[in-house]
């Protein structure tokens, strides 16, 4: 009997950070795409591919040319219908969130205390104009993004960018103000921009009573990477929204630890 060579098995360190590259760039585009249309997409991509090889296995001619004349543009379709998340992800890069992040881990793993006090710092305005509207019960939606995306909010908002302060989101989602209608959205510790059309969500098993404001939370956090924070004009109940759920009747001390997390 002949030795087995296994020598293909052999790992050396170049192989890896090979592996680990590979890795983290599957995360970034799983990330990217988790909870968007572009799952359903790619699940029907692979479904094609399946077919095909089938179809070629089973020697069905004329539908394997159908099928390999549909695949042969395969890399300019990809690019067409993921060009959102192809940009976010060249966003991503540039913006360098990946070193952002990891900055803030260095100031952890050293002990550092100050960051998480300035982020409640940063967050107290929101918290104070939270609890002034749910008292009046003034309807708002406030969305939080980690990057600005200017083609996709600048369309339908009017630019702000301005200082986060408790009396301009009070005063923003008033009754009587102009920009009180739609969203607001903060990045960058900055009020970006208010008066936000935003996409509703497509979930058809939301509560009868989710209105507007709640069905345009979750799509934004469907369909970006963005939460939201939505005060009901009804109840003045707060819920946050990320990821396509939402969290109802949630505690000021629960929106603090919730926005130092994901803000």
């Amino acid at each position: 009997m002949k030795n087995l060579d296994f020598d293909f098995l052999k790992i050396t360190w170049i192989d890896a950070i090979d592996v680990v590259l590979v890795a983290i760039i599957i995360y970034y585009i799983y990330s990217l795409i988790r909870n968007t249309l572009a799952v359903n997409l790619i699940l029907g991509m692979v479904i094609i591919v399946l077919v095909y090889y089938i179809v070629k296995g089973l020697h069905m001619e004329l539908l394997e040319a159908i099928i390999n004349k549909f695949m042969s543009v395969g890399i300019l379709a990809l690019v067409i219908i993921f060009q959102p998340e192809i940009r976010r992800f060249l966003l991503h890069i540039g913006k360098t969130t990946f070193l952002q992040k990891n900055k803030a881990w260095w100031g952890y793993l050293f002990g550092s205390k100050n960051i998480e006090r300035d982020n409640l710092l940063r967050i107290k305005p929101i918290i104070d104009a939270c609890k002034s509207m749910k008292k009046s019960r003034t309807g708002a939606l406030m969305v939080f993004v980690k990057y600005y995306d200017d083609e996709f909010f600048t369309n339908s908002c009017e630019i702000i960018d301005s200082k986060i302060s408790k009396r301009l989101l009070e005063s923003i989602f008033q009754k009587h103000s102009p920009l009180h209608d739609g969203a607001v959205v903060i990045s960058e510790n900055k009020i970006k921009s208010a008066s936000c059309i935003l996409p509703l969500t497509d979930n058809n098993k939301l509560p009868a009573q989710f209105g507007l404001r709640h069905r345009a939370g979750i799509g934004v956090s469907e369909s970006t990477d963005a939460v939201a924070v939505i005060i009901s004009e009804e109840t003045g109940e707060i819920a946050y929204a990320k990821q396509g759920r939402v969290r109802m009747n949630v505690s000021f001390g629960e929106l603090e630890k919730l926005l130092n997390k994901d803000f």
